[in-house]
C-alpha cells in the first residue's frame, strides 16, 4: 500500500465527486512565503456522451461543443500561461503541474483521423475556430509550429481500444503570445454562472494579470465509471500567485507610497538600528489580508447550479491560523489538520478576514502557525543559451533531483523552430559526480525528428533517469539560419522566442513510494530568447530613395528633350530689356487713357 500525505486525500476524492455531479466548482487558497497567496479556481461541467452527440447541451458550452464535433476532437487541452513559477520558494506546482503550460499559448489534442493529411486538415480547422473563440492567435500555429509527440503525452480520458487506433496527437505552441483580458472574457463565458455568481465572481482581469504567475487551463476528456454512462467533462482551471501587499492597493490609487517614519516597524536587534536607519519587519510579523481586499470584491453568493452540500471555498493552512468569515457561512474542518472548507449562502456576499497574528508574548505565533511549509519539488529544471556570436550557439539544461532516496525518471521534450538547427552528435550529459559523455544510465531513449526549412521544426524527446541527490547537465550545439528579410517580425532586434521544454515525470516503480511519486506530474522550463543575424532594414529604404532620385533625373531630362520645342534666339519675340520696357510703358499708357475716359463719361 502506498503512503501519501493525508491532506491530499480530499483533493484526490474531488475527482470522483466532480464526475458524479453535473457541475462542480472550488476555490483553494494557500498562503506562500514572502507574502504571496496561491489561488486555484477549478470548474467542472459534465454532460452525457449520448446527449452530447445528439447536440443536447446543458452545462457543457455549446460554442465549444460544436467545434469539437465539427473537427472530430476526442480530447483537448488548452493552456494560457504568463510569468514564472518560483519552485525554490513556492515548492511544488499546483495540480502537480498537470494544469500548467509554457509561457504563451499551448494546445494539444487527439483528433480522429485515418491519415496524416486528414489530421492536418482538422488541426487547421481546430486552431482557426479556437482562435476566434478565445481571441488568441492560435491560427498562427502552422506546420512549422506543430509537432507529433511520441512519448511525452498520454490520453487522460477513457477511450475504447477501437478508437485509439484512429486517434492522432498534435501539439502546438505560441511562446510569443501575450495573454490578456481578451482571453479571460471568453473563458468566463464558458462557465454556467458566467462570472455573475459563485467563485468566478472574484475573477477580474486587473487582479489576474497583475499576478506574479498565472495560468488558465481548459481540459476536455471523456470519462467512464464502472456501471455508469460515459460523460464528457470540461475542466476549467485558473491558478495565480498574488502578492498580497500589491493586491491590497486600491485601484484608484495603485502607486505605492512610503509610510511615515513613525509608522515604520523596525527590528531593533539589528546592530545598525538607529533613528535614521530601519530594517522593516512587516514580512516577519505575518500576513494580514481579507478576501475582498485581495480580489477587490467579495464572492457574490454561491452558484445556484452547485449542490446544497457544496463547499466552494477551501483554505489550506494550519488550524491554528485565525480566520473570520461573513455571516451565514459554515466552516467544515478536515481531519488532516490543514484544510478548512466553507459552505457559503447563495443570497449573500461572502468574504473572509485573516488578521495579523502576534509574534510576541505568551501566545506568540510563528510561520508554522500561518502557512503549510511548501513541499519540495520532485525535480528542478533550468535552461539557458551558451556560446557567443551570430552563427552558432548551444543550449544547456540543468536537471536536479533533490531527493536523497529516490531516483527520478522523466521524458524531456523540446519543440524548436526550424531556423535553430541542432547537431544531435553534440548531445552530451554530465552528472555532478564527474561522469560525462553519452551516459546510457541517464538517457535511456531518444526520439529525434529533424527540421525541414520552412516546413517543420525540430522535435527532440529524451527518456532520462537521474540518480538520487544528483544534477545532470544536458547540452547540445546548434546553428542559426539566416532568414529572408520578409520573415522577420517588426521588432526583429528583440529576438525570437523559443518554446519552453516540457518535462513529464513518470510514476515511480519503487514499492511503497510516496503518493506524489506514484502519479504523473509535469513541469515546464522558462522560454528562451534567440538572437539571429539581423540585416540592416534601413538599406531597402536607402535603395528606394537612391533609385527614385536616379529615375527622376533620367526621366525628367529625357522628357524635356522629347516634349519641349527649341526656338532660336533670333527667331523668337524680342525679350531684351528695351523691348520689355516699351511694352510695360505702353500698357501703362493704355490703362491711364481708359481711366480718363471713364471719368469724362461720369461728368
Amino acid at each position: 500500500m502506498r503512503c501519501f500525505p493525508s491532506y491530499l486525500i480530499p483533493f484526490f476524492l474531488l475527482f470522483w465527486t466532480a464526475v458524479a455531479s453535473d457541475y462542480y466548482e472550488r476555490l483553494i487558497l494557500k498562503p506562500l512565503p514572502q507574502s504571496n497567496l496561491l489561488a486555484s479556481f477549478n470548474f467542472k461541467s459534465n454532460t452525457n456522451l449520448s446527449q452530447f452527440e445528439a447536440h443536447n447541451f446543458r452545462y457543457f458550452p455549446r460554442s465549444l461543443g460544436q467545434i469539437l464535433q465539427h473537427v472530430g476532437t476526442r480530447e483537448l487541452h488548452l493552456r494560457f500561461s504568463l510569468g514564472r513559477w518560483d519552485a525554490e520558494s513556492w515548492g511544488r506546482r499546483p495540480w502537480d503541474g498537470t494544469k500548467e503550460g509554457g509561457t504563451g499559448v499551448e494546445l494539444w489534442a487527439w483528433l480522429e483521423a485515418d491519415t496524416d493529411e486528414e489530421a492536418d486538415r482538422k488541426w487547421r480547422s481546430l486552431t482557426n475556430a479556437l482562435s476566434g473563440l478565445f481571441c488568441a492567435s492560435l491560427n498562427f500555429i502552422d506546420e512549422t509550429r506543430t509537432t507529433r509527440p511520441v512519448i511525452s503525452f498520454q490520453p487522460e480520458g477513457t477511450h475504447p481500444d477501437s478508437s485509439l487506433a484512429n486517434m492522432q496527437l498534435l501539439h502546438g505552441v505560441l511562446p510569443r503570445e501575450v495573454v490578456c483580458t481578451e482571453n479571460l472574457t471568453p473563458f468566463l463565458k464558458l462557465l454556467p454562472c458566467k462570472g455573475k455568481a459563485g467563485i468566478s465572481s472574484l475573477l477580474d482581469g486587473h487582479k489576474l494579470f497583475d499576478a506574479s504567475w498565472q495560468s488558465m487551463a481548459i481540459d476536455i476528456r471523456p470519462l467512464c465509471l464502472n456501471g455508469e454512462e460515459c460523460v464528457l467533462q470540461i475542466e476549467q482551471t485558473i491558478d495565480m500567485v498574488l502578492d498580497i501587499e500589491r493586491s491590497k492597493r486600491p485601484r484608484d490609487n495603485p502607486i505605492p507610497r512610503p509610510p511615515p517614519a513613525h509608522d515604520l516597524k523596525c527590528n531593533s536587534t539589528k546592530p545598525y538600528h538607529s533613528g535614521d536607519t530601519c530594517f522593516p519587519t512587516d514580512f516577519l510579523e505575518g500576513q494580514e489580508w481579507a478576501l475582498d481586499q485581495v480580489f477587490g470584491k467579495p464572492i457574490k453568493g454561491a452558484c445556484p447550479l452547485t449542490g446544497p452540500d457544496a463547499t466552494p471555498v477551501c483554505f489550506v493552512a494550519p488550524l491554528s491560523r485565525d480566520i473570520y468569515t461573513t455571516a451565514g457561512a459554515t466552516e467544515i474542518k478536515d481531519s488532516n489538520g490543514v484544510t478548512r472548507c466553507y459552505k457559503i449562502p447563495s443570497d449573500a456576499d461572502f468574504s473572509m478576514i485573516l488578521p495579523r497574528m502576534s509574534r510576541e508574548g505568551e501566545q506568540a505565533k510563528s510561520d508554522a502557525d500561518e502557512m503549510v511549509k511548501p513541499e519540495t519539488p520532485l525535480l528542478y529544471a533550468e535552461r539557458s543559451f551558451t556560446g557567443h556570436g551570430q552563427e552558432r550557439g548551444g543550449v544547456r539544461t540543468i536537471l536536479t533531483n533533490p531527493s536523497p532516496d529516490y531516483e527520478v525518471e522523466f521524458v524531456y521534450m523540446e519543440s524548436l523552430p526550424w531556423f535553430m538547427r541542432i547537431y544531435l552528435h553534440t548531445l552530451r550529459t554530465q552528472i555532478n559526480n564527474g561522469a560525462s559523455g553519452h551516459n546510457k544510465d541517464v538517457i535511456e531513449e531518444i526520439y529525434y525528428r529533424p527540421a525541414l526549412d520552412r516546413t517543420r521544426g525540430t522535435q527532440l524527446e529524451l527518456r532520462m533517469r537521474i540518480p538520487p541527490a544528483s544534477a545532470v547537465f544536458l547540452t547540445y550545439d546548434f546553428e542559426k539560419s539566416i532568414l529572408r528579410y520578409t520573415e522577420y517580425p517588426p521588432d526583429a532586434n528583440r529576438g525570437f522566442d523559443v518554446a519552453a521544454a516540457i518535462i513529464t515525470i513518470l510514476p515511480s516503480t519503487v514499492p511503497n513510494a510516496p503518493y506524489a511519486r506514484a502519479i504523473t506530474s509535469n513541469l515546464r522550463t522558462t522560454t528562451l530568447l534567440l538572437s539571429l543575424p539581423t540585416p540592416d532594414f534601413s538599406m531597402p529604404y536607402n535603395v528606394i530613395i537612391f533609385t527614385s532620385t536616379a529615375i527622376a533625373l533620367a526621366f525628367g531630362g529625357l522628357y524635356n528633350i522629347l516634349i519641349r520645342r527649341f526656338v532660336g534666339a533670333d527667331e523668337g519675340p524680342d525679350v531684351s530689356v528695351s523691348g520689355l520696357k516699351g511694352r510695360i510703358v505702353a500698357t501703362i499708357i493704355t490703362l491711364s487713357r481708359k481711366i480718363k475716359g471713364a471719368k469724362g463719361k461720369l461728368d
